[in-house]
């Protein structure tokens, strides 16, 4: 299987490995890339020599967010029906462990992705966030529903309605991470984990991974869809249009609270 945005690998001691590549704009993540990663860990549900999966980016980016480029125009009837709501859902379902391996920015849906997964290892040059309010939206896919279960309601309200960023000491001290490691070996240490995850009784992991979801998940489908709602509801605005037009063409946004 051939991927124009992902770099996917079979690796040995039932490691699978997705690595996001557009570094010319950070692995922000556009619907081609939301796709594929749904078609390579599809591909990795039915591939019996994989037990864990890595999913990474670069050093300088785990993924920056979204593409603001495809989203700038779009009001509430096209967000209603976009495909990128069905690849999160998609991507939630995959039952294997995911391991997060970031580097350098973790943003908005970059970071929304990577609170999918289940396990997240920082470099020390990793940055969290959730900025969509410089745009005059809120995060769309998980994050206001899955930050708040990470770090908190007080840390994840600042982080959403005031774009506040945390570095990689900062992120495992509020138990966003599980560890923070050197930029140069984040993603050996990934793979490392992965391969002693997959060591071990592969129905038991399945099992563990879904009974800890089990423990977040009670009402997070009732969150998610409300979340969901306001996100779409925010395309019908004003200030979105503005906040995404300002975002491309690298100015100040001018709110009209409309």
């Amino acid at each position: 299987m051939e991927f124009t945005n992902l770099l996917v690998q079979t690796l040995e001691h039932g490691v699978g490995l997705i690595r996001i590549n557009r570094p010319q704009v950070l692995n922000a993540l556009n619907q081609v890339t939301l796709l594929e990663l749904v078609m390579a860990f599809d591909a990795f549900v039915n591939e019996d020599a994989v037990r864990c999966v890595v999913l990474t980016g670069s050093d300088r980016a785990f993924a920056a967010g979204a593409d603001i480029s495809e989203m700038s125009g779009k009001g509430i009837a096209e967000m209603l029906t976009d495909t990128r709501l069905s690849s999160w859902r998609r991507l939630r379902e995959f039952p294997k462990p995911i391991i997060a391996a970031v580097s350098g920015f973790c943003l908005g849906g970059g970071l929304e992705l990577a609170m999918l997964c289940d396990i997240m290892i920082a470099s020390e040059s990793a940055r969290f966030g959730q900025p969509e309010i410089n745009l005059g939206i809120i995060p769309g896919a998980g994050g206001t529903q899955r930050l708040t279960r990470a770090v908190g309601k007080s840390l994840a309200m600042e982080m959403i309605l005031n774009a506040r960023n945390l570095s990689a000491s900062e992120a495992l001290e509020v138990g966003l991470v599980s560890r923070v490691v050197p930029v140069e070996t984040h993603l050996t240490q990934a793979l490392q984990l992965a391969a002693q995850i997959a060591a071990r009784a592969p129905l038991a992991v399945r099992l563990g991974k879904d009974s800890v979801n089990r423990a977040f998940d009670g009402t997070l489908e009732t969150g998610l869809e409300f979340e969901r709602k306001n996100f779409v509801a925010l395309f019908g605005t004003e200030d979105q249009k503005e906040g995404m037009q300002a975002f491309l063409e690298k100015r100040a946004a001018k709110w009209k609270g409309k």
